[in-house]
């Protein structure tokens, strides 16, 4: 068992000729490099350091206090959380495709990034704590279908400082997102190979949703609060919601609504509109395509494009 305070870690028509697209579009926000790819795959979860200035922070504990003290449900003694957030306020919409983090998620899932689940979660001393378990599918989990790229992505925001156990911090199994079988599923069974999850506020942390991961009970006087959104393949069902209000989703950008995916036609979520792409232009090239791959009769919405990894592959090659 190990328990660490972690610091870092090792509307218009798209263009129809390779050249950079209109700038109505916006280009994809910055995700890994080399190294913390390499260290994701490997490890499955990266620790961003320092990514939320104390304005920020302050700015969503506001909110989640707005939401539970607008709650009569919630008590201050018992663990509280709260699913599809971004539908309850504007600040956490803003998080759907928020640049600080949203650019990882997009170069597992391209072109259909969805967002998964967005939550927020209050800890107090006691109450509720989760058992070992992966995230998503249990009878046949995500990782039988996809050995190698995760089905689902978990970013944590830490708002509150935790710089030691027991205060109610993530506990998790590095390079367990490949183990499909653990003797201790649903214990809270200490493991010599866990990682206490010790890091200051304002860390945001990318987690392989099937990664193996436990609470640890919070035995302090600290509230832990703390926000989860979760992406994924638009052909993944989202956790919490089937679709979202109409109206409310006439309040958000292109990219925002897009990676909403709230769709009503089934084949939309292997097949996404036209009118869906691009989601972002290429952050190197600006351009809306993969140059060189498809003759021009090949509809925009039609066309494959790589994946951050398959681009990287692709330049080795060269």
């Amino acid at each position: 068992m190990s328990a660490t305070m972690i610091t870092s870690n090792p509307a218009s028509t798209p263009a129809t000729t390779n050249t950079p697209a209109s700038d109505t579009y916006r280009q994809a926000p910055p995700g890994f490099t080399p190294e913390q790819r390499e260290f994701f795959e490997r490890e499955g979860y990266l620790i961003l350091p320092q990514r939320l200035t104390d304005e920020e922070i302050a700015r969503y504990l506001e909110v989640i206090d707005r939401q539970i003290t607008a709650e009569p449900k919630f008590k201050p003694d018992a663990f509280f959380s709260r699913e599809n957030i971004v539908e309850r306020d504007p600040v956490f919409a803003e998080l759907i495709d928020h640049p600080r983090h949203v650019g990882y998620v997009y170069d597992f899932y391209g072109e259909l990034l969805k967002l998964h689940v967005s939550q927020f979660f209050v800890r107090p001393r006691g109450g509720q704590h989760n058992l070992w378990h992966p995230d998503g599918a249990r009878a046949v989990p995500y990782q039988v279908f996809s050995p190698d790229m995760p089905c689902q992505i978990k970013v944590a925001y830490w708002l509150t400082d935790l710089p030691e156990p027991g205060m109610g911090n993530i506990v998790i199994r590095p390079r367990s997102q490949r183990q499909q079988y653990f003797a201790h599923y649903d214990t809270h069974d200490s493991v010599e190979d866990e990682l206490i999850v010790c890091v200051p506020r304002g860390t945001v942390m990318l987690m392989n949703g099937s990664v193996w991961h436990r609470v640890e009970p919070n035995e302090s006087d600290v509230v832990r609060k703390n926000i989860f959104l979760a992406y994924c393949p638009s052909w993944v069902v989202a956790a919490d919601r089937l679709q979202n209000d109409p109206e409310w989703l006439k309040t958000l950008t292109r990219e925002q609504r897009i990676i909403m995916r709230s769709y009503s036609y089934a084949y939309d979520h292997t097949k996404p509109p036209a009118s869906d792409f691009p989601l972002f232009l290429d952050r190197d090239t600006g351009l809306d395509r993969d140059p060189g791959m498809y003759p021009d009769h090949v509809a925009l919405h039609r066309r494959k494009r790589m994946l951050a990894h398959e681009k990287a592959a692709q330049k080795e090659n060269q």
